[in-house]
């Protein structure tokens, strides 16, 4: 068995994500200790530094956690959803998390609609926060990116803005508030807007695995969490949304290269 390695993980970070692991692990043992068909080999750590798709679609996935387009362009179907993150993020509803749009801070323009033909740096071209949610936005605001550049990760799209590699990227505002918190480049960004908010990145397990289990022990675990890895992992709860929240939403195309 394994569990898959949260989506925010940094060195800042991976402690608290180590122990929220070990509380949902130490949860589900406790459940199952009397049930012989539930006695999982359950995995003492995460698993990091393998392909996230590689984990994803495991067969003997406990627990992992992808983004949202990931999961209904590709994952629904091969997947069980487990439920999702409730993110400190003020005026917010529960399990829902929106994208911070950031500029460098020497960029004379100041509002997002005189970024016309402006060059976006974006994390993944399945990323609902970095590509899907600025392009909706862009489109409400009748305007259009010339050029993308992929980055690989929220923090070097935001990097690549701070070091004039692009002009504007969409930050996961999970993401950017610990970037602003841990990263030095982030005083050389503005923010300049944020993107109407969308299902947070949900937490997903084998397909056939027991949802009601594997949800009460993460939000058991979530719940245990100190003050300082809650705040750490900017976490409060987890909420069940019907999946149809996420299939909804629009797939983007492919980014202008």
């Amino acid at each position: 068995m394994r569990a898959g390695l949260p989506m925010y993980d940094r060195p800042e970070t991976a402690a608290a994500n180590d122990r929220l692991w070990a509380a949902t692990r130490d949860a589900l043992r406790l459940m199952w200790r009397d049930i012989p068909e539930r006695a999982w080999p359950l995995p003492e750590t995460l698993t990091r530094g393998d392909d996230p798709w590689d984990d994803w679609l495991a067969p003997d996935l406990v627990l992992s956690q992808t983004c949202g387009l990931p999961y209904r362009a590709r994952l629904h179907g091969k997947v069980t959803y487990v439920g999702t993150p409730v993110h400190d993020l003020p005026g917010t509803r529960a399990g829902y998390y929106y994208s911070v749009l950031v500029a460098r801070a020497s960029d004379p323009r100041r509002d997002f609609a005189e970024f016309d033909g402006a060059t976006l740096a974006i994390n993944d071209s399945l990323s609902q926060s970095g590509w899907a949610a600025p392009l909706a936005h862009a489109a409400a605001h009748g305007i259009s990116f010339g050029h993308t550049v992929t980055t690989g990760a929220h923090r070097a799209s935001a990097r690549a803005v701070a070091e004039r590699g692009a002009d504007l990227a969409a930050i996961d505002a999970v993401t950017w508030s610990m970037i602003t918190r841990w990263d030095g480049f982030a005083r050389d960004l503005k923010e300049i807007g944020t993107t109407d908010p969308t299902p947070a990145l949900p937490y997903i397990s084998a397909r056939g695995h027991d949802t009601d289990d594997l949800g009460f022990a993460l939000g058991q675990a979530i719940a245990g969490l100190t003050p300082a890895d809650r705040d750490t992992l900017c976490l409060i709860g987890l909420e069940v949304l019907h999946p149809d929240r996420y299939l909804e939403l629009p797939t983007p195309p492919d980014p202008p290269s």
